[in-house]
């Protein structure tokens, strides 16, 4: 599901679970990929549980998290445009 979909309409009318479910299933994707291709690098759906929802709490955790997130799909895309 696009992301815009999810923000604009699925966010206000579910009270904010379909943006919590979209993260978690993209976040637990990028994790099977990185596997798939044998990237050296953690990152799953775990990484947003602990980051993003559990490092609220200390301010910096979703920073980090975002951090990892972008960090993973620089990997991959820099695997695809290497291998395909």
């Amino acid at each position: 599901m696009h992301y815009c979909l999810v923000v604009f309409i699925f966010s206000w009318l579910t009270l904010g679970i379909v943006p919590i479910v979209w993260y978690h299933r993209t976040s637990a994707r990028m994790g099977g990929e990185l596997k798939y291709r044998q990237i050296d690098y953690s990152f799953d759906a775990a990484d947003f549980w602990l980051w993003n929802v559990l490092g609220s709490l200390i301010v910096v955790g979703p920073f980090i998290y975002l951090y990892k997130r972008m960090k993973a799909m620089n990997l991959i895309n820099a695997d695809y445009n290497e291998k395909g």
